[in-house]
């Protein structure tokens, strides 16, 4: 295997400092994901020079220019606080003709927007949520051919930040509410769709052109909070307490029906193919009872600490977290070849 110079790039709040080294260290939740990455790559043998990134650059053109590295392992999620703005950086490894892991401009582009998304998924007859967008300073107007209940979300962000119990709403006035919460705290256009009700599953696709669909991982609501909907709030996501107060758990998906599996891996591939996403993503779906499938999300470059979703299924399959992100690394020098 050959040696990397590999520039990690996060964001300047994400540094993992030098002397993080025990699991037990209060500071390791907040870096885990950049400590994981950068604590696999050294194991791999390549060397790491991480690049805390804000809204200028200057320090990746200067890393690129002093150090040659032969590869970007792109771990941001925003440009300049702006989620929206995260393709900006990609497109500039692209100009500087660094290869660089995780999605493309272009797949980030399509894939963030979750209404752009769901117009292209729908023109391909692809079963999404029916939605309606609440541009930011605009005025919050009175939905005529929507059907309660909606659940009300921020159009591009990601982790289900600004998702709680009340992002589902059940009459006009509570829309009215939520919408004008994200445009205010968020800072940014809202999203209404359609709740649909059924099973959560979470599926991590790795690849370019040749897509692999690892093992499925599902939000299993086992004992959800009286009166609350059963969806992935931002408190579901990343309050470990209140999963185990409730019995929520993220787990394998089992007892699918037969031939389901099967049909969740094709209709991934297209949608991931669809939306030009390359490196690797998750898809978000809910099977209803019925079995139909309905495309709720899809997030190009999702999390990858050891512990999360997309590198536990890797690993179900018999890689190490290491083999997992050598995989990642491969797939972003494959794609540059494939781009020359």
């Amino acid at each position: 295997m050959k040696k990397l110079r590999v520039m990690m790039v996060v964001h300047y709040t994400l540094v993992p400092p030098d002397d993080l080294l025990a699991e037990g260290d209060p500071r390791m939740e907040k870096y885990r994901t950049e400590y994981d990455v950068k604590t696999a790559l050294l194991t791999l043998g390549h060397e790491v020079q991480v690049v805390g990134v804000y809204g200028d650059l200057a320090p990746i053109r200067k890393v690129i220019e002093e150090w040659k590295p032969h590869i970007a392992f792109n771990l941001l999620e925003d440009f300049a606080g702006n989620s929206a703005f995260d393709y900006y950086v990609v497109s500039y490894f692209d100009m500087m003709h660094l290869p660089h892991t995780g999605c493309n401009p272009r797949g980030l582009l399509l894939a963030r927007d979750k209404a752009l998304s769901k117009m292209i998924l729908t023109y391909h007859r692809i079963s999404v949520p029916h939605f309606t967008v609440f541009p930011r300073g605009k005025k919050i107007s009175r939905l005529r051919k929507f059907t309660y209940p909606l659940i009300v979300k921020s159009l591009m962000e990601e982790g289900s930040v600004g998702i709680a119990k009340a992002s589902y709403v059940e009459n006009d006035a509570q829309l009215r509410e939520r919408v004008a919460l994200i445009h205010e705290k968020l800072q940014g256009d809202a999203i209404a769709e359609e709740y649909i009700d059924g099973r959560e599953l979470y599926v991590t696709i790795l690849g370019n052109t040749k897509l692999e669909v690892l093992p499925l991982r599902e939000l299993e609501f086992g004992g959800t909070e009286p009166g609350t909907p059963r969806m992935a709030t931002y408190k579901v996501k990343w309050d470990d307490k209140y999963r185990e107060r409730w019995k929520i758990e993220y787990q394998f998906a089992r007892n699918l029906p037969n031939g389901m599996a099967e049909r969740i891996g094709h209709l991934c591939k297209r949608v991931y193919h669809l939306l030009d996403m390359s490196g690797y993503g998750r898809l978000d779906l809910r099977a209803t009872a019925d079995g139909e499938l309905y495309v709720l999300e899809a997030n190009p470059n999702p999390g990858i600490a050891r512990d999360e979703d997309c590198s536990l299924s890797a690993i179900k399959t018999g890689l190490s977290y290491e083999d997992f992100i050598q995989r990642i690394l491969q797939l972003g020098l494959m794609a540059r070849s494939i781009d020359e």
